[in-house]
This record gives structure tokens, C-alpha cells and sequence, in this order.
């Protein structure tokens, strides 16, 4: 299908004329010579494994096979908008900013960059003997195409967004970049997740029973999967923590069976969400025990379960399996069945030797490279949407701003959830203001404490011992090995009877503190860890001071001032308020792993401070929004507006509201820039703000491309993926799944923003649509062309995004987004548009399930945003003479 842009999705950013619209059949995965040799060969290795061997093999941390070379592999590996591991990687915007750039284009690259450090980090682990541990496979578990159906759910800024049909384009394109250009020899294997239905709320998915219609079941939840696996040919998929219809996900006929499996032809592996499998016995109460949970799972298709106790080095997690055989739940032939599809898994990416064709090694190199940095830049630069534009930007050259708010200087915000600590060097708005106007004419306005506080500690703060720049860190191994694996509930007992050599196993300058121990091959898997060196502050003033993640102590000028020992990594930052002063070298001390030093200064008095930076400045610049420490996963924290990761209310915190109305009461115009993973009630800023830039969660160079976007370097294009409402009060209830009155195609309310508004700083015009039905008529399949011209004065980027309404009927939508195209025109400047609509693109879904092409009359709109949105664009009518039903 055209999709979003009119260059070929071919892993470069500029290229030839679009693909031709394709509508894949459900059979689209035939067997290949290539795909059999890697099968052939599994079933050798796995013939030659004992039943001992075999189970381990079952979990997602699998042991090495030391008599058949094989090594130790762990299938956890994330990468959602950037690879984790123990060196530094490139941090990409967060999904729901990616998909707000309607360029899939530019997602097939963000993979492919990705995919490149994944593999790096597995040469890393490979040199390194840590092939076991956390993100050194070569798969990963992305993208997450769940719907956002709901504006409250933690996790929605993980996804691309609330539109199904943009959801399988952007989930379409994540996979291809990064598994490569062959399928069959991936270069890391993506898993679409979380199969399916699933969508929040947090504080109940180990449990939830979501009863969902056949309708939304067809018309909401499974296209993007649908997709994944027929176009994307993703070579896995994770599924998911709750229950449909009574069954669990992870043990669903109808999920695993009927769509995977045989309408979908599925012939990739399946892996469990984190202790979803547990959850069949535990939590659902859907089987009896431990054994018949597994069994259920793997009898639906499960090939692979994530056990979150390998975390913790469990043993024995394979004994449930050895039940459920010795019970007669399952048969050996079955367990081999799924090893045969992992180990062939291993063989086409080249973990295991011996297949031709298998991608070569990457070298650790490879990662966060200065072209890497590129692609952040440009893909956070085209995530932003300007909401709105009085005619304040872009900023002119010599503009004093004073930069208000408390993530004006935030860096912690740029990398949403599920990020790598050790990211890039991150370029907060203010830094990215103070590149593009001049140090001289950005001041920063320093907030009052706030639950947003906690950026890590940059290099240029810190001295080591002997007072060079970074810390100083020392590793010491155990005197006596400990064992790989630890009987059930002892490994902390045993860890804190440890004692640790005197000598430091390793020494080394590192450039800040943060966890890299996975780099060095001498460390054991159980370590100590000790940092030491001096925080120098660059200006005087009042800090809040202290670690983030959970595990360690502080000792701050000689006191301990923070114990980290007993918290979740997931909690909130532990900060402690200190007056410091600028050049002073304060003795630091962490003892222990698993944390970041963090900080941010804050003022005593911020609306003093404000007002008089007001003064002196032409513009005030608002940075407000949350963190995804706030909204994110499943956590323990609940503070006003968030609870267990999910939102309590679409509004801004009311100390952030509180400093927009002191803004505007300074009289000076008031610009506000959102950092956030989900909708916010921008109500005030609309009636109030002379500008309004959302920025999401934009990666590590976010600040750059903010200040480009607000100085003009750059002409901002992206486009809403997400209807912004003005309160829950306009929504159902949070854990009701049915469509009715959610996201743009259903809801009968009026929003503060919909979807796919934006503004430019340009304009646009179209010239009247040509149609012409497919041989057969309409309900074949259409084509759709236009004209767009970029009728202003500024070069700039147009999403050119096509509608449909469909004939009147139960279940179809108001409206369906069906089409997009990004295109770059200079002033002056037109381009040809042409759109080929499927018999799928042009189907709706009836109320009992079944998706077909509709006899009767359609409209068809393309433009800059919906229609009767006020926004450039043209429509046109087609009839499609008679019904045609489409396979799942």
C-alpha cells in the first residue's frame, strides 16, 4: 500500500518513485529452501539434545550446551526506539513521537539503525563470555502495535498511536528495518507485541478478562498484527498478559490457533510476555498448576516463556515443564517442535554457525555512530507537531527567551520508557536554544522542586580522584564463586553473605556513574561495585541530589545521604535538597550497582525569578509535561494525576499549571513546549499560549530539534496520532475495551486537538481528486490521485492524508484514516499524489466480524487533516457496485 511517503521504503532516506499498493494474501509465507536449511538443521541439533538439555532450553535465559558449542543465549532483548545495553546507544524519539512523523520511511531507518547496535552489542557479549545476560541476543522485542484506545494507559507512548491502519503501517516498516532486507536470514528478529487486546490498565493486566467484540476484535486490535506478520513476515510475536474472552492470551485458541496460525500462516516462534505464563495458574486461575499452565501455553503455541526469575538467576524454572511431561500434559515431540523453531531462529541470524547466507558479525563500533546521531536528530526534528501558531514562530535571530519550566533543562524526559540510561549525549531545549540563538540571548529559569526532577549527572560535572573528568569506579569479585543458578528464594540471603576480594577486580575511569559492568568479561555476574570521585557543581545554587534505579548507597561530602537498597527500579528518583557551590569539589561515593546519579537545581524562589526574567526577555518559553517515571509500566508509584504507571487525569501537574498562568501574567507571549507520552488537555494553552509545540518524549537529541523547529531551521510537519480530549469525563471507563466512544473514528465529541492536526509554517494547497475503480469496479480496488502545491514561502514538509466514509451500516466508523504520504516541496513547488486503495484498504467490518468491501457510496477526502477540520483538501464519491468479503 502507499503508505506515507512517495519514496521507496528501501532503508534510505531519499530514493525513487512509491511502491505499488499491494494487498497480501494470509498464505503470503510460503516455504523456502532458505527457511527449510535453517529448520533441517535445528532438528539435527535438537535430536542430538538429552530431555536434561532440552527444557532450559524452554525459558528465555537458555544455557549453554558446552559438548555441542553451543553458547549461552538470553531472548530478552529490548530495543523499542533504541538498543539497550552496557555501552552507550542511540536513543530515537518514543514510538507515539515516531509515528507522529507519518513517515514510514524514516521508521524503516530508525530500525535499521537499531538493528545495527543490537548486533553490536551481541559481538560486545560474544568477546565479553556474557552472552546470558539481558540484550545481548539478536532479536528484540519490538514494536509494540498495541492500539492506544485509551489516553490513561502508562504504556500508550510505546505504541504508534490510537489509528489501526497507521499503526500496521508503522508496525509494517519497524519490522522490515529491522529484520533486513531477507526474511529468512534476519539480521535481528523483530516480535510485534502484545498479542493482543491489550492496552491497560496497568494495575490489572495480570488478571484482566477483556470480553471484546468480533467487531473491534477485526476492526481495532488485530490489523496492525495482522500486518506484522503478512507483509512484515516478523519472524516472532510476544503475547500478551491478559485474558480475551475467557482465555488467556498466552493460552488463546482463538489469538494462537485461528488467526496466528492458520489464517496468518505463522511459521516464526512465539515468546511469552514476562510471566504471563505464570499467570495462567497464578493469576487467571485458567489451569490448575504450574505444570498445565505450561502446558497450556505451549499446546496453544508458545514456544518461549519469559520467566521474570531468571532475573534473580532462579534454578529449576525448567522442573514445571518436567511435570507436565511426567503428568502427560505434554509429549516430547511437542517440546521439540518449539526447540526446532528457536534453534532455527538462532541458525538464520547467525548466533549459530553453519548456515549460508547467515548476516556477518558487526562490531561493538558500529554503535551510537555519528550517522546514528543523524537519524535521532532528523526523526525527533519530524516527531514534533505545532499545535498551534500565533504568528511568535519561528523565533527571529537576536530574540532574548527565557527558558521557564521544569524540563527546560530536563534531560531524563528525552528518553521516555523502555531507554537505555547510557544513551547518546542528551541536548535539553535550553542547550538546543542556546546552539541556535546564541548562548547570550537564552537564560534558564530554574523551577520550583518537582516530581519531574532527576537527570543523570553529565561527565562535565564529575572529577575523578586524581581530577580528571568522570568518576572513578572499582569492581571486586566474590572470594568464593558463586553458583550460576540459585535455588528458589535464596539468592539474596546468599548475595548478602558475600565477601568480596580486597583487590578490585577491575579499575577504570568511566565518564559518569552508571551501570557498564556487561563490557568486561573479567567481572562476575555477582559483583561490588564502588564509585568514587567528586561532584563539581557549574553553578552556584539549590540541588536536589541523589540516585535513581534501586541497589545502592550514596555518600555526598562525607554523609551518606541516600539508601537505595530496598527500593524498585522503577521507583521514583531518591532526592535529597542540598545548597551548592559553583567549582566546588564535593567527595562522592556509590557503593553498589544498578543506579544512576541524578540531580537538578531548583529554585527557592520561583516566581520571583520568573518575573524578573520576564523582563529582560522578548519571549518566554514554557517546557512542561510529564516523565516516564511517571507514566510508564506497571510501578508502585501514585502521586496526583498518575497511579501504578497509568494517568488519573489528562491534566498537566497543577504546579506546572500554576507557572503557565504566572507566565502569561508576565504579559511577555508565552510559547509552551509538551514533553509527554499520551494526550493532554491543552485547553488553556489553546486559548492562551501564542504557540504550542508537542515534542513527546523526542530521544536524546530532542533539544536540538525543538530549538531548530522554534528558531525555523527546521519547517515542523508531524501530524497528531492521537485525538487530544479535554477530560476522561468525555471517555468510558478505562477497563471497558469497546470502541464505542474511543479515538477519532468513534468519538462523537468535539477534541481539543484531533488527529492528525498540525501546522506548518507554510501552506498548502490541492487540486481536485481523479478516481479510477480497478478493473471490476471499485470494490477491486482504486486509484486516487491529486495535486499538492506548496503555495507559501518557506520550503517545508506536507502529510498529505487520505479519509474514507463508508457506506451506512452497523459497526463502521465515522471516518477511517486510509492512506498518507510525506512529501517535501519547495516554495512554489507541486507533486502528484496517487494513492492505490486495496479491497482491504477500502473494507469496513460488520458487527459480527466480518471484514468486506460495502456496496454503496463512499467518500473519499485527502488534505492536511480530516475533513471539515478547516483544513486544505479535496474530496470526491465512488460507488462500489456490489459486496466483497476479505479473508481474516
Amino acid at each position: 500500500m502507499v503508505t506515507m511517503t512517495p519514496l521507496a521504503l528501501a532503508g534510505i532516506l531519499l530514493g525513487a518513485a512509491p511502491l505499488a499498493a499491494q494487498s497480501p494474501s494470509a498464505a503470503a509465507a510460503p516455504s523456502s529452501a532458505a527457511a527449510d536449511d535453517a529448520v533441517r538443521k535445528a532438528r539435527t541439533l535438537v535430536e542430538r539434545l538429552t530431555i536434561e538439555e532440552k527444557l532450559p532450553q524452554l525459558l528465555n535465559v537458555a544455557p549453554a550446551i558446552p559438548r555441542l558449542g553451543i553458547p549461552a543465549y538470553n531472548w530478552w532483548t529490548e530495543s523499542l526506539h533504541g538498543a539497550l545495553g552496557p555501552v552507550p546507544t542511540t536513543n530515537f524519539p518514543e514510538p507515539i513521537g515516531l509515528a507522529a512523523s507519518f513517515d514510514t520511511t524514516l521508521i524503516h531507518d530508525v530500525a535499521g539503525a537499531i538493528s545495527v547496535e543490537v548486533r553490536g552489542l551481541h559481538t560486545l557479549a560474544r568477546r565479553t563470555g556474557r552472552t546470558g545476560r539481558m540484550g545481548t541476543g539478536l532479536d528484540s522485542w519490538s514494536p509494540n502495535i498495541n492500539i492506544f484506545r485509551d489516553p490513561r494507559w502508562g504504556r500508550g507512548q510505546e505504541t504508534y498511536g490510537e489509528d489501526p491502519f497507521l499503526t500496521a503501517r508503522m508496525g509494517v516498516a519497524f519490522v522490515e528495518g529491522m529484520q533486513g532486507p531477507d526474511a529468512e536470514r534476519p539480521h535481528v528478529i523483530a516480535t510485534p507485541k502484545h498479542y493482543a487486546v491489550h492496552s491497560g490498565p496497568e494495575s490489572t493486566r495480570h488478571e484482566a478478562n477483556v470480553f471484546v467484540s468480533a467487531h473491534d476484535l477485526e476492526d481495532t486490535f488485530l490489523p496492525a498484527f495482522r500486518a506484522a506478520i503478512v507483509e512484515g513476515r516478523a519472524g516472532s510475536i510476544m503475547c500478551a498478559y491478559n485474558r480475551v474472552d475467557g482465555q488467556p492470551a498466552c493460552a488463546s485458541d482463538l489469538l494462537l490457533k485461528d488467526h496466528l496460525q492458520r489464517a496468518w500462516n505463522f511459521r516464526g516462534y512465539v515468546v511469552s510476555d514476562c510471566d504471563a505464563v505464570q499467570d495462567i495458574a497464578d493469576n487467571h486461575k485458567y489451569a490448575p498448576s504450574a505444570a498445565a499452565a505450561v502446558a497450556a501455553a505451549m499446546r496453544a503455541g508458545v514456544d518461549s516463556e519469559c520467566h521474570g526469575a531468571t532475573l534473580s538467576d532462579t534454578a529449576g524454572l525448567e522442573d514445571r515443564y518436567r511435570d507436565a511431561l511426567a503428568q502427560g500434559l505434554l509429549t516430547e515431540a511437542e517440546i521439540d517442535e518449539s526447540l526446532v523453531r528457536l534453534f532455527a531462529a538462532r541458525y538464520r541470524t547467525g548466533d549459530l554457525p553453519g548456515l549460508a547466507g547467515a548476516p556477518p558479525a558487526v562490531p561493538p563500533s558500529a554503535i551510537a555512530t555519528a550517522e546514528h546521531r543523524k537519524i535521532a536528530v532528523r526523526a525527533a526534528e519530524r516527531s514534533m507537531v505545532l499545535l498551534k501558531n500565533d504568528g511568535i514562530l519561528p523565533l527571529r535571530p537576536g530574540t532574548k527567551v527565557a527558558v521557564v519550566g521544569p524540563l527546560g533543562d530536563a534531560t531524563r524526559v528525552l528518553r521516555g520508557n523502555y531507554s537505555s540510561t547510557l544513551s547518546g549525549p542528551p541536548v535539553s531545549v535550553y542547550e538546543g536554544l542556546r546552539t541556535t540563538l546564541g548562548a547570550g540571548q537564552v537564560e534558564l529559569v530554574p523551577f520550583a522542586p518537582s516530581l519531574t526532577d532527576g537527570d543523570r549527572v553529565p561527565r562535565s560535572a564529575l572529577r575523578t580522584p586524581d581530577g580528571k573528568p568522570g568518576v572513578r569506579v572499582r569492581y571486586f569479585n566474590p572470594e568464593t564463586p558463586l553458583p550460576a543458578r540459585f535455588a528458589p528464594g535464596t539468592r539474596d540471603a546468599a548475595i548478602a553473605a558475600v565477601r568480596y576480594q580486597s583487590r578490585p577486580v577491575v579499575t577504570r575511569i568511566e565518564p559518569d556513574i552508571g551501570d557498564r559492568n556487561l563490557e568486561l568479561g573479567q567481572v562476575a555476574d555477582v559483583h561490588g561495585t564502588e564509585y568514587t570521585g567528586f561532584l563539581v557543581p557549574p553553578v552556584t545554587g539549590v540541588y536536589r541530589i541523589g540516585l535513581a534505579g534501586a541497589g545502592a548507597t550514596l555518600e555526598f561530602d562525607g554523609k551518606q545521604i541516600v539508601d537505595r537498597r530496598k527500593a524498585r527500579w522503577n521507583d521514583l528518583p531518591g532526592l535529597v535538597t542540598l545548597p551548592l557551590t559553583a567549582g566546588r569539589r564535593y567527595p562522592i561515593k556509590v557503593v553498589g550497582g544498578g543506579v544512576n546519579l541524578v540531580w537538578k537545581r531548583v529554585s527557592e524562589t520561583p516566581e520571583a525569578d520568573l518575573r524578573r526574567a520576564a523582563a529582560g526577555a522578548d519571549v518566554l518559553v514554557a517546557v512542561v509535561g510529564f516523565t516516564a517515571d511517571l507514566e510508564t509500566e506497571e510501578t508502585g508509584v501514585t502521586v496526583p494525576g498518575f497511579a501504578g504507571g497509568d494517568r488519573t487525569t489528562l491534566d498537566l501537574p497543577a504546579d506546572q499549571l500554576a507557572l503557565l498562568e504566572q507566565a502569561r501574567a508576565t504579559g511577555k507571549p508565552l510559547v509552551v513546549v509538551t514533553m509527554n507520552g499520551s494526550p493532554i488537555n491543552l485547553s488553556w494553552a489553546k486559548e492562551n499560549a501564542a504557540a504550542i509545540l508537542e515534542a513527546w518524549y523526542p530521544g536524546e537529541a530532542g533539544g536540538l530539534a525543538a530549538a531548530n523547529i522554534l528558531t525555523g531551521r527546521t519547517n515542523p510537519a508531524g501530524r497528531l496520532p492521537l485525538t487530544f480530549y479535554k477530560s476522561i469525563d468525555d471517555l468510558p471507563p478505562f477497563g471497558d475495551y469497546a470502541m464505542r466512544g474511543r479515538t477519532y473514528r468513534y468519538f462523537e465529541g468535539t477534541p481539543v486537538y484531533p488527529f492528525g492536526h498540525g501546522l506548518s509554517y507554510t501552506r498548502f494547497a490541492y487540486t481536485p481528486l481523479t478516481l479510477a475503480p480497478a478493473q471490476g469496479g471499485a470494490e477491486q480496488g482504486l486509484r486516487v490521485a491529486t495535486r499538492v502545491t506548496n503555495s507559501g514561502d518557506r520550503a517545508g514538509d506536507e502529510v498529505a492524508q487520505l479519509y474514507l466514509e463508508f457506506p451506512d451500516r452497523p459497526g463502521t466508523p465515522r471516518i477511517a484514516l486510509r492512506g498518507f504520504q510525506r512529501v517535501s516541496l519547495r516554495p512554489g513547488e507541486s507533486r502528484e499524489l496517487v494513492f492505490d486503495l486495496t479491497p482491504r484498504d477500502l473494507s469496513s467490518v460488520t458487527v459480527e466480524g466480518k471484514r468486506s468491501v460495502a456496496a454503496g457510496r463512499y467518500r473519499v477526502t485527502i488534505g492536511s487533516g480530516q475533513p471539515g477540520a478547516g483544513v486544505a483538501g479535496e474530496s470526491a464519491n465512488f460507488e462500489a457496485g456490489e459486496s466483497a468479503e476479505l479473508p481474516k
